[in-house]
């Protein structure tokens, strides 16, 4: 939802620099795997080890310069296939390390109890998640349907992530990053069960069209 309402202002923000990018030889796909290997650099080095403000607000940065491949590509008409495949997959490599790191966090530094178990066993279920919700979307598309539907875009599930950790990198309970990895995970599910319905109702209706 709110990847829905960001990609208007970062289009207006990022077009004239990505656009710089592409006059110096800059290719969008150049941009996707820069950014893929920023984030997993950021966060396998910087939130394992309980970096929370420094870790969310690097990852921030990148996670905003991560628009500037799919402007580039559209604003020069090097839009592809292949780059949109790319894109995706490397989406998935950063997402993973970021929920798999804070996963990696809490099992090391948080203190033996139910909320260390909550909090490893939330951030495992949000990795899963943040796989499966774009598998669904495009394993409807292989088919013929439609999947874009849901609460929860991959902007939105990050932003609480790090949003979540940042506030307890700044002194709150470390209970908050349990709350916003939980959010993550449920919300995710609840993406996929849209998604699920959602093309169910599109086959039905291509199966019964009267």
């Amino acid at each position: 939802m709110l990847g829905n309402h960001g990609r208007g202002l970062t289009k207006a923000l990022f077009t004239r620099p990505a656009l710089a990018l592409g006059r110096l030889g800059v290719t969008p796909n150049m941009l996707t795997v820069t950014g893929t290997v920023l984030s997993v650099t950021a966060a396998v080095t910087l939130l394992p080890q309980g970096h929370f403000v420094a870790g969310p607000l690097v990852l921030l940065v990148v996670l905003v310069a991560d628009s500037f491949d799919g402007i580039l590509a559209r604003a020069t008409g090097k839009s592809s296939v292949f780059g949109a495949f790319l894109d995706s997959t490397m989406d998935r490599l950063a997402d993973g390390a970021v929920l798999g790191s804070l996963a990696a966090w809490a099992a090391l530094s948080m203190p033996t109890g139910l909320l260390r178990t909550v909090t490893v066993a939330a951030a495992l279920v949000a990795v899963v998640m943040a796989a499966t919700v774009p598998y669904a979307r495009a394993r409807a598309e292989s088919i013929g349907a439609t999947a874009s539907v849901g609460i929860a875009e991959r902007t939105d599930r990050l932003l609480v992530a790090l949003g979540a950790t940042f506030i307890v990198g700044l002194g709150a309970p470390q209970w908050v990053l349990t709350i916003g990895l939980l959010y993550v995970a449920i919300a995710s599910f609840i993406t996929v069960i849209q998604r699920v319905r959602a093309v169910s109702q599109q086959v039905r209706q291509a199966d019964d069209p009267a």
